[in-house]
């Protein structure tokens, strides 16, 4: 494989595992132990969690950058190259760096069979070894106890949210889904948990573990001021400017972010400046991303209800609105019905085409979930998302366009209106 172009790596390593997934750390651990015997030198924070994992990843690593660390981020899946995956110091790693990291895992993974997340997962922490960064910040991709980042031992880690799922890998009630996402804890060391509910399988499986956990409205809180906001925990209070990402649930994900970076500053220190600077800097895109204007476009990566219901909320602070239209489709195993519910109440014109993707839900089904959750849905039908985009063009000037249903619609609406990623 030596010499080949990195979409040739990409599409070689599709084929090379019998299974897109496969849940298990022996063969990556096995693996990652040849690649690099000794230690990992980079201090290590895993964000796992249903939704706002990658804003999470953004704060923390805009936030470190500012206090002086050099950072080297992993998050999945991409939007449009799989560059953005592998990040360091901000900025997406070039092909020739990924391609000489999947060629060191090649020749040293013998007759062990690796996904293609694996072999990113690698790529990654092989990458972030020789750039030498003091901060790993690694997004689960999936689960957490078994995904491929958890080969790893955190030092610190921070869980975004927990909700129904992937529930095919990861099980069919959320205290199930709460005990996996909980693996990435270590004894002894700090945790945050962001949400103000905390299931019952989480906090049993941090008892267990050992990890030192803050907990949101318990351990820590956060309030909105007319300017800004205020973060607080025991004694400690910091006066903030509003995160440059937009969304209500945005400021529980960056409450998460700074209480982590309190609970390890004798190792990270970091200043209120560097947080007020990341703050202000950081962006995941595709995250209630507005990319036009007259009329709104929007674009967001929501595939499930717990997403499909903050995108609602976003969309209900609008105050001047207009009609709104969605560009929507999905993978057959998501909950159609329960995201299409959460936008009933905003969205006037459903614009629904069927994604390219095996996965994919067929124009049929998808058309016919969106009848059974909101019976009185006005819907058009497109032939592919380049068909139902030029809507944009014909909208009036005061409408809104939302454009979401997966990382998949989301990346692709990027890629066709030029915005950069």
């Amino acid at each position: 494989m030596s010499n080949r172009a990195l979409s040739e790596w990409l599409a070689w390593q599709e084929q090379l595992h019998p299974s897109d997934i496969d849940l298990g750390l022996e063969r990556v651990a096995e693996v990652w132990k040849r690649l690099h015997p000794g230690a990992f030198k980079p201090f290590v924070i895993t964000v796992a969690g249903t939704n706002g994992k990658g804003s999470c990843v953004a704060y923390l690593d805009a936030i470190l950058r500012h206090a002086g660390y050099r950072t080297g981020s992993y998050t999945s899946p991409h939007l449009v190259r799989y560059n953005e995956r592998i990040r360091v110091d901000g900025s997406a790693v070039n092909d020739g760096a990924i391609c000489a990291a999947f060629e060191s895992i090649d020749a040293c993974r013998e007759s062990v069979s690796l996904t293609y997340f694996e072999f990113g997962t690698l790529a990654a922490l092989d990458i972030f070894s020789r750039e030498a960064v003091d901060v790993a910040i690694l997004e689960v991709g999936l689960g957490g106890r078994l995904d491929a980042v958890n080969l790893l031992d955190a030092d610190a880690a921070l869980v975004s949210s927990i909700g129904l799922d992937h529930t095919e890998w990861l099980g069919d009630d959320l205290n199930a889904i709460a005990k996996e996402k909980a693996g990435v804890l270590r004894k002894g060391q700090p945790a945050v948990f962001a949400e103000p509910v905390v299931p019952a399988g989480f906090l049993e499986s941090a008892n267990a573990t050992g990890a030192c956990v803050a907990y949101a409205g318990k351990d820590y809180s956060y309030a909105y001021r007319p300017d800004g906001w205020c973060w607080q925990m025991g004694d400690k209070a910091l006066e903030l400017p509003f995160p440059r990402m937009s969304g209500e649930y945005q400021l529980q994900n960056a409450a998460a972010v700074v209480t982590l970076l309190q609970l390890v500053q004798e190792r990270l220190p970091v200043t209120p400046q560097a947080i007020s600077e990341g703050l202000h800097e950081a962006a995941a895109p595709a995250r209630f991303q507005q990319v036009r204007s007259h009329p709104s476009v929007y674009v967001d990566v929501a595939h499930n209800a717990e997403a499909a219901i903050a995108l609602a909320g976003n969309l209900s602070t609008l105050t001047e609105r207009g009609r709104v239209h969605a560009i929507f489709s999905m993978y057959a195993d998501k909950p159609v019905t329960e995201v299409v519910r959460a936008l009933a109440p905003i969205v006037d014109v459903w614009h629904l085409y069927a994604l390219k993707s095996s996965r994919a839900l067929d124009i049929k089904s998808l058309e016919s979930a969106v009848k059974v959750a909101d019976h009185a849905a006005k819907i058009i039908v497109h032939q592919g998302l380049d068909e139902a985009i030029r809507i944009v063009n014909d909208c009036d000037p005061l409408e809104t366009v939302v454009i979401f249903g997966s990382f998949e619609v989301a990346g692709e609406a990027l890629r066709v209106l030029d915005v950069e990623v």
